[in-house]
């Protein structure tokens, strides 16, 4: 039996897994999705980066988790690598579901497509947090209005600090077993980092013919692919 512990992206909580949840535990498996510091029904919690590490960390040690197949989507993947390399044996796996991974001395602000610049600018413009994502934003990437509906919904500015803090690796990411599933509509391949890491024999690549947010577009396709992982 694993011990899931699933980390959605930015602006998410728990709730974002609710529909992939009940499979997982269908199949006899723990199941432990984590909302983060300064999200969701945490939201005005001060957090800086270190600190959703260390709440990954927390919820694993808290609850003497062994096995754990530890999930990041998208911004989640800079903490859940950190958070993957300090657990130490009680990591099985680390799947880093179309996500951001971390890089030693880099930051979420520091890869950002347009440069660090623009994006720190989006913060100042919006009190310091990074607003939600808007409809527009998540056009074309396989979601029904229903589900961009639950989505949005659920959403809450997300905490700035832990964007522009850089991450601290103790050892090469690609030592870790790990699992990246690319979401195809968000992009054909893997950004040139995580390209970089599926050339070690410790990391191998799916691919989902869905959005960066499958865990509401596909939840269960996204659950049996879990599942194979944790096998």
């Amino acid at each position: 039996m694993a011990e899931f512990v699933l980390v959605a992206g930015a602006w998410l909580g728990s709730s974002a897994w609710d529909e992939v949840v009940a499979p997982l535990r269908a199949a006899g498996h723990g199941v432990h999705a984590l909302t983060l510091s300064g999200l969701a029904e945490k939201r005005g919690v001060p957090a800086g980066q270190q600190t959703h590490v260390q709440d990954i960390v927390d919820e694993v040690e808290r609850h003497d988790l062994r096995g754990v197949v530890l999930v990041g989507h998208s911004y989640a993947g800079i903490p859940v690598g950190q958070a993957a390399e300090r657990i130490g044996d009680r990591l099985s796996r680390v799947v880093f579901v179309d996500s951001e991974v971390p890089v030693d001395g880099g930051s979420f602000a520091s890869g950002w497509w347009q440069g660090q610049a623009a994006f720190e600018a989006q913060l100042a413009d919006n009190g310091g947090d990074w607003a939600p994502a808007s409809v527009a934003d998540v056009d074309g990437q396989g979601l029904t209005d229903e589900q961009i509906a639950r989505l949005l919904g659920g959403a809450t500015p997300h905490p700035g600090a832990t964007l522009t803090e850089p991450a601290v690796l103790s050892r090469p990411l690609g030592e870790l077993p790990a699992t990246y599933i690319k979401c195809l509509l968000d992009g054909p391949e893997p950004n040139d980092t995580v390209a970089s890491l599926l050339t070690s024999d410790r990391w191998r690549l799916v691919t989902m013919d869905t959005g960066h947010w499958p865990m509401f577009s596909q939840p269960a396709e996204l659950a049996r692919i879990l599942l194979a992982e944790a096998a």
